[in-house]
């Protein structure tokens, strides 16, 4: 075989193996599969009740029977790492849907509502774009009250103006192409042009940039429960835990340093699978 032939096969083969999953998306797979079988069935892979007292077992170090060790009340931290994987995963999903929705709520009205509303959807936008999101939370929390349900709806409506922006240029954009002016030639009305041509395509990239949201949005809901206005203790919630441990920081470093890592390799994980979809659905163009 010739060079030539052998840099023409190189040049096909490429894309094919960029198609395959790398390690760290594999990792990161192997890691949300984790988290899922944590939410789905926490009872198969945590050895100890969650909230199990034994006084003679507290600030036990990470061992072979404790593998995260335990906290002041002799409970085991691994076990409760896991069933706060539940809690922790809904209020990133949920607060995560809560932004979409109202996003997606925002982006049609600036959309296709005409001169009035686009001006009027934008300069809001704006307005609460000059709030960090997390004191927008914040914000939310002190006029409703600390608790889950509150933190929860907090995170998704501090993230509802950043959906909201990408929607509405995704649906400009759309609203020009070829396609939706075939249609309009055709006859179809606005409704079904919406419906059926500038919705279905505006939200395949949004919702793999939604994956990329709950990493954020779990970080979120946990700096909130760790300030004491999400999950309170004795909940087994990874904020909450964080804040219950940083009294013994000092002297039992593994009830921060778990459930801290949890948070984070979360983040990645999700991170990394919303950038795979985001590179693999670009390629697919």
């Amino acid at each position: 075989m010739s060079e030539l032939d052998l840099r023409t096969a190189a040049a096909s083969a490429a894309p094919a193996r960029r198609a395959r999953p790398g390690v760290g998306e594999l990792l990161a797979l192997g890691f949300v599969l984790f988290l899922l079988a944590a939410t789905i069935v926490p009872g198969l892979i945590s050895p100890f009740e969650p909230n199990a007292i034994s006084a003679r077992d507290a600030f036990q170090p990470p061992s072979l029977t404790h593998w995260f060790g335990t906290d002041e009340s002799g409970r085991d931290i691994y076990s409760r790492v896991v069933a706060g994987t539940s809690t922790s995963l809904l209020i990133g999903v949920s607060a995560t849907a809560i932004g979409l929705v109202l996003g997606l709520a925002l982006g049609i009205l600036a959309g296709f509502g005409g001169r009035v509303l686009d001006f009027t959807v934008n300069r809001t936008i704006e307005v609460l774009f000059a709030f960090p999101g997390l004191l927008l939370a914040l914000l939310v929390i002190v006029i409703a009250g600390p608790g889950p349900v509150t933190a929860t709806i907090a995170v998704g409506l501090s993230t509802a103006p950043g959906y909201a922006r990408i929607i509405r240029g995704q649906l400009v954009s759309i609203r020009t192409s070829a396609y939706v002016e075939s249609a309009r030639v055709l006859g179809h009305g606005p409704f079904r042009i919406l419906t059926r041509h500038i919705l279905p395509n505006a939200l395949a990239p949004l919702l793999v940039l939604a994956t990329l949201g709950i990493g954020q949005a779990v970080v979120w809901a946990a700096a909130l429960s760790y300030l004491g206005l999400g999950a309170q203790p004795p909940a087994a919630e990874w904020g909450a835990m964080l804040s219950a441990g940083r009294t013994y920081i000092g002297t039992a470093w593994w009830l921060t340093v778990f459930p801290g890592l949890m948070i984070v390799l979360t983040t990645i994980a999700t991170t990394v699978l919303g950038r795979s979809l985001t590179r693999r659905t670009a390629g697919n163009r």
